[in-house]
């Protein structure tokens, strides 16, 4: 694996010199916030809406990284820059932002703050294949965090309910992608991706009060303007997933996947449907690279698999 050019704390290292002060609360109690964004053909896609995603998390939580959203922005595009004369082995990186409260006892009284930019290779194998097959979701009994405690929108890394949902889904599906619900029964996201669904030819999701307003989610309403495609935020039970027509999973980096399974049960036809087509067509033809080709090709050739995107 390449050491590639990171960024971290004011300094240019190399990703292997990268490391937390294990007194961090970062590392202690998940005090930390992050955002991920990917390249197509080594540029950044909606890097500026990454940032301000990130924004809103650091605001909510009260941390200061000491750098304006523009100064991240432009750290995020070198990263990538410094790592362009490795980028063939990859096809395309994550970017990963992440900055942590930094150490002491009491938050408030916290600091400095530790920043890092990096990036790291996508992780086609883990859902290259899916396109063709589908992926498993696995509607699990962990639930989401209620955003009367934590809201979900703050991408963050207190995240132990999705560790405990992945083991939970494994134990029934071994390649099995969780789905969680709310305190109420209804579905709300995965592991790190975004739920839909398409009924009647309208493509449906949960409403973003109990889930991430992911990146990846907010294309596929822009998609479905061009495409002339209902998308319409609902409450959404078992029973809506149960009997879809499609089902598919957002994130930023396999962007559309997907699910022809849940609960062991066939969605629709029990394979890929024409609306996850169209997205990824449309999606490819806006970025200058075939989504689905792309994952195939590299999906051999990675040496070591990276944790799924987000």
């Amino acid at each position: 694996m390449p050491d590639y050019a990171a960024y971290f704390c004011g300094q240019w290292l190399t990703f292997s010199q990268v490391r937390i002060d294990p007194l961090d609360r970062g590392f202690l109690v998940g005090d930390c916030v992050f955002d991920v964004a990917r390249t197509f053909n080594g540029k950044s896609f909606r890097m500026r809406e990454h940032v301000e995603r990130l924004y809103r998390s650091l605001r909510y939580v009260r941390i200061d990284p000491g750098l304006s959203p523009d100064e991240m922005e432009r750290i995020s595009e070198e990263v990538i820059a410094r790592n362009e004369p490795v980028r063939e082995e990859a096809g395309d990186y994550q970017i990963w932002q992440f900055v942590t409260r930094g150490r002491g006892r009491w938050a408030h009284k916290a600091g400095p703050p530790a920043v890092g930019v990096c990036v790291r290779q996508i992780g086609f194998s883990r859902f290259a294949s899916l396109y063709d097959t589908g992926a498993h979701g696995i509607i699990v009994r962990t639930r989401s965090f209620s955003p009367d405690a934590l809201d979900p929108k703050v991408k963050n890394f207190s995240r132990m309910n999705f560790n405990l949902a992945e083991l939970e889904a494994s134990d029934v599906d071994p390649e099995g992608w969780p789905i969680l619900t709310d305190s109420r029964g209804n579905l709300t996201e995965g592991v790190g991706y975004n739920l839909f669904l398409v009924t009647g030819g309208t493509i449906r999701t949960p409403g973003d009060r109990g889930v991430l307003q992911g990146v990846s989610r907010a294309m596929v309403f822009d998609l479905g303007r061009e495409l002339g495609i209902p998308v319409v935020e609902d409450d959404l039970q078992p029973y809506d997933l149960y009997t879809a027509d499609e089902a598919f999973f957002t994130s930023t980096s396999p962007c559309v996947l997907p699910v022809t399974r849940v609960d062991r049960r066939p969605v629709g036809t029990g394979g890929p449907g024409p609306i996850v087509a169209r997205l990824l067509g449309a999606w490819s033809e806006i970025v200058g690279v075939d989504i689905v080709a792309q994952a195939r090709h590299y999906a051999p050739l990675e040496r070591l698999e990276s944790p799924r995107g987000s």
